[in-house]
């Protein structure tokens, strides 16, 4: 019965956390950022390069 708890929290644990990086996802793309994660994400432009290639320049 406990090794039936555990998997339940687990799992509940694993839907929370992909869930809330999907929210995250969501939320910065609607924002207008391309590059999640950048430091620079609002203002980087919209290329086909990926936004770190851009700002070594």
């Amino acid at each position: 019965m406990s090794a039936l708890i555990a998997n339940i929290i687990v799992t509940a644990i694993l839907i929370f956390i992909v869930s809330g990086a999907c929210y995250y996802i969501y939320k910065e793309k609607k924002k207008g950022n391309h590059c999640i994660g950048c430091p620079m994400a609002a203002s980087c432009p919209r290329k086909a390069v990926g936004c770190q290639e851009n700002h070594k320049k």
